[in-house]
This record gives structure tokens, C-alpha cells and sequence, in this order.
């Protein structure tokens, strides 16, 4: 099979949830982030709502749209920019067609018709449909489609286009007018159902739109090239075998290839293309331009026929939209009854991973105990999974009175264990991209779908990934409650059978953060993207009041008071104190991971320090008490994972974690491609007995020249708690020289469980740009035996106030 060969491997997706939309063709689509947007379109009258799809969730929903709503429409111009769509004419009843233009603010589900000043030259825009509208800069750029010259709508005298517009856009909302460019060159035929694209190679930097296909009275296959630069058309010599005539295809750039899928071809009769009058039929070829060296390169045939499902049919007028490097299809029409007007219109939705996915990020802890570890990585979109391997050192002799790793004891956990969640209507923040990302690692860990049934042992760390039932309606969820709900079936439908069983941290061992809701709730969100309005009284760090987040590091001595505290969040390899066992969660269990018995340390041999694999996970987080020991034959499969099938964990033995050791992470993305590369490595140690935990509870309260730190002591302080110490991440050149080493400043050393911090101390500050813009403060107490692990509180500040630092 052409697709075999290919490595491509499409995905249907059928555990969506929401309310799905009717199949139609004649529809667009574009992408904000995880969003898939579609609007229009026509199956038995033409469709006037907005469906929105959420990749992560498999949920779809109907925003709460309002202001000037458009009337539905098909073959329209649907284009994107940041968090506003675009949409220029298209057929808004038969025989009749719009030069309408509307603006949708997605941020707020807003409509808003807009009248953009007509060309110093010429006339705007004539009503037409199947024209092609893209999007470069602030610059939109309209060629073709088809008008009407009849009055009359229900005598259609129709007109092929090859006129040229751009259209010039305000910063963020509203437009400024039509233009007509002046060209060089000659311009493509007259046509419409053709396709456009933008692309910009990174290496020469000159922008080019590429039209492709279309219908003028035949079906065409003829590629040209605008340089938007130079205004300057030309027809550009292509390499291999160029796709059939078509017309309502779609085609999608993704990295330097131009994806074109579908459409109406010539019905060919034994292998000859049929005449100019001749039988036409829906493909569902695949093939792609490289932009770079346009040469095509076919990935499925037209006359390929798929009799196992494993490839999305054929059809035309759907639409298509790419999610970072995936590709999605949904409906269209794949052909006609007896009766000409009595349409079949394709009622799925189908995926295509493009390549593989990039490296995510280092692994962070968020907490250690003396045998597990809680770790995140930063998320990596359209992926289906993550393999989190770690690599075992000797054992590392004990080290005390060095301030350590840890976060705050801030579990807000339901009786079962799982994290509650807030609810509200589905919207998007109106915020910049940065501030938009729902990054709650352990938010998800336990959620269970209501369809599927997930057995959670207490003894073992392999679970089946599953989630919590979420009990409200589908339409009152928050956009990053909606992002972090995913379906546990859609990930086995859509990842290779393989990679299962999925991990998960169960309940009984995980240190799940949840949400906050309310004051009552006595907690810091460590990954709170939330408001940044600050309260001048009193308030806690929940979504309406102080941005803040957790996460940890482990520290060097601190010498004496006046000191500077360097921590390396490179290495993070510094020795730890110890964090007590959690005794949040009362299950009725055993917490084998927490369990006093100290497992007995094996000799670790020079050729037995390889990676093992901690397991697969659904999740950006996990809780790490053990890992799986490969059998000799397959010691060296991470160094061949890529070509690899991940081993059958069920057949392999587990090693826990010792304490007081040091222990190497990797994590790497899977999608349908395959494993992607490994992130950069991480070093973290497990606890050492008798050390004070970390802090918990931390609150900031901003003041007008200052702000206020307080916190409750650890849960688990192992004798009296003799002092505290606060620290704040400042500026340093040390920092210029190695940006991953941050240098703390101690600003509190003392009984007392708060404290305040300075508009002076405060201009000091670092901002650290490692993830999103924030400043990091740590607190850490001290027993008899010495400083325990320190909770860090990164302090999220917004766009403008990090640059005024």
C-alpha cells in the first residue's frame, strides 16, 4: 500500500464527545492552538454556527457567540490571525453570493462586521464564491472565485475570476481597505475551488503564495508562485509526478510542504483521463509539494482503493487544518445520489501525524521523597504520549544541612485522590499566546471518562491512563479544563498497541495540585496561568488574585546570612534533604511507593548503567517509585527506540527507587511517527531521612511598596523547627555567563512563618524566562539536623511588567 510505504499512519478519531456538527461540504476551518474552528458550509440548507473542536479533549462545542452574527455561508474566505478570524463571501443562499467581510474575536466569541475602504483605484470586490483568501503579515490576499453576472439568483450566469486584492488589517481588531497590487508578470487563469497557500523559506526570507488547481469550466493542475515581495507572478518548474486535475481540494503547509488532499478528479478510464466532458469523481489521493525544491512526491494514488478503514475516503469540499505538525480532515462530500442534488456527505474526522514530534523539555521536579519523585515536562502539542526513561548512578553518600528540593504540601485532592476542578463557560482568555497555555501537569493524572472503565491498583505504579468523571455539562467547561481532559480511548485507538499500557500515577501515590477555587482552600496553585491583577489587601494566590507557580530545584550550601545561594537548574544534582511521605490521600490502601520498608540497594555495575524506561504516559507529569529492568538482550533498546517497539511491560520486572540517590531523566514525545528525540538530561536526588520538609501554604499579598510572603510550616518537620529562611532570585552576572544557574539573595532568616519583601529587594529581582516570565522566591526550614528542601513559588508577571524590571 502506497500509504504503508509512506510511513503514514491516519488516525480516525471516534471518541469525541459534544455536540458534533452535521456533515457538510462547502466548509472552512483554521486553528488557534489546540482549537479547531469551523464555520459554514452546506448539507440540505446552508449552516450558519460556529463549531468549535478541541484536539486534546476530543470535545466539541458551540461557543456562546454574539454582535453582528453572519448568515451562514459556503465557500467562503476563512483566514486567521492570533485570536481573530476573518471571513470574506461565499454563497449565502443558491444563486446568490456576499462581499461581506466579518471579524470574529475568539478571545470573546465576538462578531463584528467591518466595512474596509474601497481601492484609490478600481472597484472593491465583487460578491463571489470558491475564491481563496490568505493571510501574510497584516496583509490578506484575495484572488478568484466565481461571481454571478445574473441579477437574478435563480438564473445563474456564472463568471470565473482572476482579479487580485489585498486587504490591509488594523493591529488586532478592524481593517483598513482593499488595495489592488500592482503585478508583474501574467496572472493565473480565471478560476475558483483552487487553493492558496503562503510560505516563507528560512533561509532566503521571501515570502510566496502558491495557487494551485482549481475549476474554470475543466478541472485544472496548474501551480503558480507570487512573490509578495516583488509582486511578481511566474509559473515554477516542478520535479516528480504532478497530482490530477482537481477542484475543492484542500491544501495546508506544514514545515516546507504543501499538503494537498482530495478533491473532484477526472474519472479515468482504463488509465486514460477522461475528455474534457467526461465523468468526474472524489479522490482521495494524497500528495505533497516540497516547498523548497517543488518537487511533489505522491503518498496516496488516485485509483488507490483503502477497503480497511485505514485511510480517510474520498471526498471534496472538506476541509483540512493543520495543529502544529498534524494534519486534521473532517467531512466534505464523497459523491452524489441518482439525484443530482441529493448529496453524501463524509461524517468523519481523521488525523495525520506529519513528522515526528520535536524534544520536549527537560524534566523538573516538583517533588522528591526518600524513594519517588514527582516530575513535568512541558507540553508538547498534538502527541499521544510521552516515554520517560531515567538513567541510575551509584548511590550517593548522605549529605545534611544543604537546602534541597521540594514544593509546598498544597494537594487539594477529593476523597478518591483525584484533583477537583473549576467549571465555567467555554471561552478563550484574552490574553497573549504565552499566558494562554494551560500548563496544570497534575491536573489530569486522575481523571476518569465516563465511558471507560480503569482499574487503579494500589500497589503499582502501571496504570491505564484514565481521568475523573467531570460532572457538569460539556458546555460549561473552562478552555484549560476542556485542554487537559483528554480521552483515554482515543489514545489507545490512536497510538500503536505496542505503547500500551499507559502510566499514570495512581492516586494513592501521587502530590496532585488542583485548581483553587475559593479562600477556604489553603493552597498555592504551582501552575497557575491565572489573572494578573493583584489585590492591595489580603488575598489569596488563587485565579483572581497574585499569578503565581511551583516547581523545584535542588540547592547549594548556604554559606551564612548575608550569602549568596547559587542553585543549578541545569544539574540540579546538589544534594537534598528529606521530604516525609505524604499521609494526604486516605484511601483505606496501602501506599506501597511510601512504604517504610527500605527496599535493599543492589550493586549498580559499570555496564548496568544504562536508560530504563520509567514507562509511557499520557501526561506532562508523573510520580516516579520504580522503573522497568529490560532483560540483557534488550539492554540497548532506548539506543534503537526509534525503530523499535516499546517492550511489554507487563513481562518485566521493577526496581524501586533508594534513597539518598542520584537519578538521570530523559523524556521523549510519541506521535503517530513514532518517538521522537530525547529532551536535554536532568539529574535529581532522592531524600536523605530526618530533614524538615518543605513549606506549604505559601500566599503573596501585594501591597503598593511591597509585597507580603507567608506560608505554614512543612507537615512533616522530623523534630522542631528551629528557623526559616527566604530567598529571592536576583540579577547577577553570573547569570550572563550560565542563564541556567540562578543566584539567590536569603531576604529573611527567622522564627516567624511570613514575612516582607521590599520595592527595593523587589528591583533586584531576576525575571526568569525559562518557561513563562516570572520571579522565583524559595523557602525552606530548618531542624536539628539541618535545611530541608526548599519551595519554590515562581510569581508569574505579565508581558509588560517583566519588561519594566
Amino acid at each position: 500500500m502506497a500509504a504503508a510505504a509512506a510511513g503514514l499512519s491516519w488516525r480516525r478519531v471516534s471518541s469525541f464527545t459534544g455536540p458534533v456538527p452535521r456533515s457538510r461540504h462547502g466548509h472552512r476551518a483554521v486553528a488557534i492552538r489546540e482549537l479547531v474552528i469551523i464555520f459554514g458550509g452546506g448539507n440540505e440548507g446552508i449552516a450558519d454556527e460556529l463549531h468549535v473542536y478541541n484536539t486534546v479533549t476530543n470535545q466539541w462545542f458551540l461557543p456562546a457567540v454574539r454582535g453582528d452574527i453572519p448568515p451562514g455561508c459556503a465557500a467562503h474566505g476563512f483566514v486567521c490571525d492570533g485570536t481573530r478570524i476573518l471571513v470574506f463571501g461565499g454563497m449565502v443562499e443558491y444563486g446568490r453570493y456576499s462581499n461581506d467581510l466579518y471579524e470574529l474575536q475568539a478571545s470573546r466569541w465576538l462578531w463584528k462586521k467591518v466595512k474596509p475602504q474601497p481601492p484609490s483605484t478600481g472597484s472593491p470586490p465583487c460578491p463571489r464564491l470558491g475564491h481563496s483568501f490568505s493571510l501574510y503579515g497584516n496583509k490578506c490576499y484575495l484572488f478568484g472565485g466565481l461571481a454571478n453576472e445574473s441579477e437574478d439568483s435563480n438564473n445563474n450566469v456564472p463568471r470565473y475570476l482572476n482579479d487580485f486584492y489585498e486587504l490591509e488589517l488594523q493591529h488586532g481588531s478592524g481593517v483598513v481597505g482593499w488595495s489592488i497590487p500592482v503585478t508583474k508578470g501574467i496572472l493565473p487563469s480565471p478560476r475558483e475551488s483552487h487553493t492558496a497557500i503562503v510560505y516563507c523559506r528560512k533561509d532566503l526570507g521571501s515570502p510566496k503564495m502558491y495557487i494551485f488547481g482549481g475549476m474554470c469550466g475543466s478541472r485544472l493542475n496548474d501551480l503558480w508562485e507570487l512573490d509578495i515581495e516583488t509582486m511578481t507572478w511566474s509559473r515554477p518548474e516542478t520535479k516528480g509526478t504532478v497530482p490530477l486535475p482537481r477542484s475543492l481540494h484542500t491544501a495546508n503547509v506544514i514545515g516546507n510542504k504543501m499538503y494537498v488532499f482530495g478533491g473532484w478528479v477526472p474519472q479515468s478510464a482504463g488509465g486514460e483521463i477522461s475528455a474534457h466532458d467526461g465523468e468526474w469523481k472524489c479522490t482521495g489521493s494524497f500528495s505533497y509539494l516540497n516547498l523548497d525544491t517543488t518537487e511533489w512526491i505522491g503518498l496516496i494514488s488516485d485509483c488507490q482503493e483503502d477497503k480497511s478503514n485505514l485511510l480517510p475516503g474520498p471526498r471534496a469540499g472538506h476541509c483540512a487544518v493543520a495543529v502544529g505538525t498534524r494534519l486534521y480532515i473532517w467531512s466534505g462530500r464523497d459523491g452524489y445520489r441518482k439525484a443530482w442534488n441529493n448529496q453524501v456527505c463524509c461524517k468523519d474526522l481523521w488525523y495525520l501525524d506529519t513528522e515526528k514530534p520535536p524534544a520536549p523539555s527537560q524534566v523538573q521536579l516538583i517533588r522528591a521523597t526518600t524513594n519517588s519523585f514527582q516530575v513535568k515536562w512541558d507540553e508538547v502539542p498534538t502527541v499521544e504520549g510521552y516515554l520517560l526513561q531515567l538513567h541510575a548512578d551509584s548511590p550517593v553518600p548522605p549529605a545534611a544541612g544543604i537546602p534541597g528540593t521540594g514544593v509546598p504540601e498544597t494537594s487539594v485532592l477529593s476523597p478518591q485522590g483525584g484533583s477537583s476542578l473549576h467549571q465555567s463557560p467555554q471561552s478563550l482568555p484574552n490574553v497573549p499566546y504565552p499566558e494562554m497555555k494551560a500548563d496544570h501537569p497534575s491536573q489530569t493524572n486522575n481523571v476518569i471518562p465516563n465511558n471507560v472503565q480503569v482499574s487503579l491498583a494500589s500497589n503499582s505504579l502501571l496504570k491505564v491512563e484514565g481521568k475523573e468523571k467531570v460532572a457538569a455539562p460539556e458546555s460549561k467547561i473552562t478552555h484549560e479544563t476542556m485542554k487537559n481532559h483528554a480521552d483515554a480511548t482515543g489514545f489507545k485507538e490512536s497510538n500503536a498497541p505496542s505503547l500500551l499500557p499507559v502510566c499514570t500515577s495512581s492516586p494513592q501515590t501521587s502530590a496532585n495540585v488542583g485548581e483553587l477555587h475559593d479562600l477556604d482552600k489553603q493552597t498555592v496553585n504551582p501552575d497557575a496561568s491565572v489573572s494578573s491583577t493583584v489585590s492591595s489587601t489580603q488575598t489569596m494566590v488563587t485565579q483572581q488574585a497574585v499569578k503565581t507557580e511551583s516547581s523545584s530545584t535542588n540547592g547549594a550550601v548556604v554559606k551564612d546570612e548575608t550569602s549568596l545561594t547559587t542553585f543549578n537548574s541545569k544539574s540540579e544534582a546538589a544534594e537534598t534533604a528529606y521530604v516525609m511521605p505524604s499521609t494526604r490521600v486516605s484511601s483505606g490502601q496501602t501506599n506501597d511507593s511510601h512504604s517504610s520498608k527500605t527496599p535493599q540497594r543492589p550493586l549498580v555495575k559499570a555496564r548496568d548503567r544504562q536508560w530504563y524506561d520509567v514507562g509511557i504516559f499520557k501526561n506532562n507529569s508523573a510520580v516516579v517509585s520504580q522503573f522497568y529492568l529490560l532483560p540483557e538482550e534488550t539492554l540497548n533498546i532506548s539506543n534503537k527506540m526509534e525503530s523499535a517497539d516499546a517492550p511489554d511491560y507487563r513481562l518485566l520486572k521493577k526496581q524501586d527507587l533508594f534513597p539518598g540517590t542520584v537519578y538521570r531523566f530523559r523524556v521523549a514525545a510519541i506521535n503517530g511517527c513514532g518517538v521522537g528525540p530525547f529532551s536535554k538530561i536532568s539529574e535529581f536526588k532522592t531524600c536523605i531521612p530526618g530533614f524538615p520538609g518543605a513549606p506549604s501554604t505559601v500566599k503573596i499579598t501585594k501591597s503598593v511598596d511591597c509585597i507580603h510572603l507567608s506560608w505554614e510550616p512543612p507537615a512533616s518537620p522530623s523534630g522542631n523547627i528551629l528557623e526559616y529562611s527566604a530567598y529571592l532570585a536576583i540579577r547577577s552576572t553570573q547569570l550572563q555567563e550560565n542563564p541556567s544557574q540562578l543566584v539567590f539573595m536569603r531576604i529573611y532568616c527567622g522564627l516567624k512563618t511570613s514575612c516582607i519583601v521590599t520595592a527595593a529587594q523587589l528591583s533586584n529581582a531576576h525575571v526568569d524566562y525559562t518557561s513563562r516570565p516570572a520571579i522565583v522566591f524559595r523557602i525552606s526550614a530548618k531542624n536539628e539536623r539541618g535545611y530541608g528542601p526548599a519551595t519554590q513559588v515562581r510569581w508569574l508577571q505579565d508581558m509588560k511588567t517583566s519588561s519594566s524590571k
